[in-house]
């Protein structure tokens, strides 16, 4: 029985989430560790297999293990200090260790980690008898699985990494009313305080990055830097992926988080942005800062697409939590990317300067 009381419409807090773990509602194989719980998310953690599959489904009217037992062609222990290799092009179904049982008025949405969507991983989260990706039913009970496609680079992962986030929400998700507001994102293509580099273009055969090695790869091995040009545009090649910047700086205050979502359909077939989610505290701190530059994961589709500086690429919608949550989004709780500007993922060295 949960003991948790929630009043209001709005994103759960990091202490909403830990008395929903207490309470078995948030509940996972292996216990849940320190760490796991963000400002307005906890972390998903791998299971110790992938299933890899023939194609991406969604469980409909099934489990998706019942898809499993059709759809697999084999199975990955992660289990193995040495890890798994997930090769980039391929789909994979992996079995989360968290499980819920959410309450009948609360739902879900789950995001890729920042880290996941600078490396161009591919992930959704899937359901039993679900019909869309990402999304948690209210009153949802069962297992987590993570689809998986590495896009550009082929990575080793082990049982109990993290490239999902899951937020939770007390009544029906829908952006707050009244609240602080960024309507637009555009892209800096000048450089940032002068910097002649205004983004990277990956490599298109890279060696293997294994997540576990974090500050460690040479970026040159992997990322062709890309200088500004008189014009300031950038010609998308189809395919290619792009990490950039954004031009205005994002600063999200405790009692907000934040999702970035396209601008509008019609600006051009490029994606942008797969993670997308801020929690409450970036570029905020507590109260100290001023905003961080969003980083923008880019790839085009289909054509060349001629990108301009200052174009706008996105917008930001907020999304009220019920309560400020007990910690923020920053260096006190091991965040990655809260004074970031043009950076690259964890996994990397500082770039030199070129």
């Amino acid at each position: 029985m949960s003991s948790l009381h929630l009043t209001g419409k709005g994103v759960l807090p990091s202490q909403a989430l830990e008395q929903m773990i207490a309470d078995k509602s948030i509940r996972a194989l292996t216990p849940i560790v320190a760490g796991q719980v963000q400002p307005s998310s906890i972390d998903l953690r791998l299971g110790y297999e992938a299933y890899r599959v023939r194609a991406s489904f969604l469980a409909g009217s099934e489990t998706v293990a019942a898809k499993l037992d059709r759809y697999a062609l084999h199975t990955i222990r992660l289990d193995k200090p040495e890890g798994a290799v997930l090769e980039k092009g391929c789909v994979y179904i992996l079995p989360l260790q968290e499980e819920l049982t959410l309450p009948a008025d609360v739902s879900g949405k789950a995001n890729p980690k920042s880290s996941t969507g600078r490396l161009d991983v591919f992930t959704r989260l899937i359901t039993d008898r679900g019909s869309q990706f990402e999304i948690l039913p209210p009153g949802y009970a069962g297992p987590l699985y993570a689809e998986v496609v590495p896009r550009t680079f082929s990575i080793v992962v082990r049982a109990g990494d993290r490239l999902s986030q899951l937020r939770l929400f007390h009544g029906e998700s829908e952006a707050a009313a009244g609240q602080p507001r960024l309507e637009r994102l555009s892209v800096d293509l000048a450089g940032i305080d002068g910097s002649a580099i205004i983004g990277y273009r990956a490599k298109k055969h890279a060696p293997l990055i294994d997540l576990a090695k974090l500050h460690y790869y040479d970026p040159g091995d992997f990322w062709d830097p890309i200088r500004r040009n008189e014009s300031r545009t950038l010609i998308l090649d189809p395919e290619d992926f792009y990490i950039l910047a954004s031009r205005e700086k994002v600063c999200i205050p405790p009692l907000y988080a934040a999702e970035m979502v396209p601008f509008d359909a019609t600006i051009g077939e490029f994606r942008i942005h797969y993670a997308g989610f801020f929690d409450p505290g970036f570029g905020y701190g507590s109260g100290e800062m001023n905003g961080t530059r969003a980083v923008l994961e880019v790839r085009s589709h289909e054509v060349p697409f001629i990108l301009e500086d200052g174009q706008v690429v996105a917008s930001l919608v907020f999304e009220q939590l019920l309560e400020s949550p007990r910690m923020l989004y920053g260096e006190g709780i091991g965040s990655s990317y809260q004074r970031q500007g043009l950076k690259l993922s964890k996994h990397f060295r500082a770039p030199a300067n070129v």
